[in-house]
């Protein structure tokens, strides 16, 4: 019955409520019953984090070419992004551009797990680099909301290169610019991003109950042969070890934000 009514319904993966579509957006896909936050998509996150009429997407034309002509005998990498091209409305699988929170110029890139697992290839990866150069130019603070699988095997070392370039840029924006990168991880961070711009910022924030590793819990188990306990991998468990700084219930996440901005000196345009 779920299935037949898929497009209407979404049912809580923690507890299996079900909610109506057209509503459970404005609830930020927060299940009533648990407090479980649901996957979100990139869109969704934009117009719920920037202020209305405010967002100024960048680089929307970006798309990968291939880059080493990836093999493979189910389906060519090229009519696979396509496919997610289709499926999601989106050119690539991260949202950058300029906006407002809170009446505040701020530069972010909203990563999607909708497309291709939100994995990090070239494309990705210029686009991150490009946004926080602009940020740098013009003395913005930066988010990057991070939901990926890692790296895109489907670009080989050219989407491991992204983590250091990514990174450089960052050095220079935070190190050397002295400004403010704020890293927001969402359900699931794993892999490259984990390793590189998702543990950099100056304020790393975490959503509860969050999937967040390098590795995930299989691969470990199969590469180790030892068990990983359960929860070992979730936001308060890492919490606890000091691996970020708070974990931010994701409809409080706008005023939080906008109180570390204007902490760190980043004052609206417009006081009133």
């Amino acid at each position: 019955m779920y299935k037949k009514y898929g497009h209407l319904w979404v049912q809580c993966e923690n507890c299996y409520g079900l909610y109506y579509k057209q509503f459970f957006k404005s609830q930020m896909h927060i299940c009533d019953l648990c407090g479980y936050h649901l996957k979100m998509s990139s869109s969704d996150r934009i117009e719920l984090s920037i202020d209305p009429g405010t967002w100024d997407p960048m680089d929307e034309d970006m798309v990968s070419i291939d880059p080493i002509e990836f093999h493979s005998e189910e389906e060519p990498y090229r009519n696979r992004i396509d496919s997610y091209q289709r499926k999601t409305g989106l050119t690539e699988a991260v949202q950058t551009g300029i906006g407002q929170l809170k009446g505040i110029p701020v530069a972010i890139g909203v990563m999607d797990f909708q497309f291709m697992g939100g994995s990090m290839g070239s494309v990705v990866g210029e686009k991150m680099t490009r946004l926080i150069e602009y940020a740098t130019n013009r003395s913005l603070p930066v988010i990057i909301v991070c939901a990926s699988g890692g790296a895109r095997m489907q670009e080989g070392s050219l989407s491991l290169m992204q983590m250091a370039k990514i990174s450089s840029a960052l050095y220079n924006y935070q190190s050397d610019k002295k400004l403010f990168y704020v890293s927001i991880l969402t359900s699931p961070t794993t892999g490259g991003v984990t390793a590189s711009f998702g543990m950099l910022g100056d304020i790393i924030i975490a959503e509860p109950k969050a999937y967040i590793a390098f590795a995930g819990k299989r691969v470990i188990e199969q590469t180790l042969n030892t068990i990983v306990p359960e929860g070992s991998q979730a936001s308060e468990y890492l919490f606890d070890k000091g691996l970020f700084d708070p974990i931010v219930p994701r409809n409080l996440l706008k005023v939080v934000l906008g109180e570390l901005f204007q902490l760190h000196g980043f004052l609206p345009l417009n006081p009133s």
